[in-house]
């Protein structure tokens, strides 16, 4: 099993919660993008939202990483 990184704390998401939060699909890693508000999963290539401070973890939000670079409004 791979060793979890360390993500950055945030005024919005507790350390002992990013520490934890692995992704559903592939269970691996996640890293925090605290400008767009979002967690990716670099081996999976998708991203989640994060919705009022609360990390949406769940499959069908799952989101590719390539929609990023499509919507500006995301940037």
């Amino acid at each position: 099993m791979a060793i979890r990184k360390r993500i950055r704390a945030t005024e919005m998401i507790p350390q002992d919660l990013l520490n934890i939060l692995a992704c559903p699909i592939c269970k691996g890693d996640l890293l925090y993008d605290s400008k767009r508000d979002i967690l990716l999963c670099q081996e999976c290539k998708v991203y989640y939202p994060v919705e009022e401070d609360i990390p949406i973890l769940l499959r069908d939000y799952a989101r590719p990483l390539e929609e990023l670079s499509k919507d500006p409004s995301r940037l």
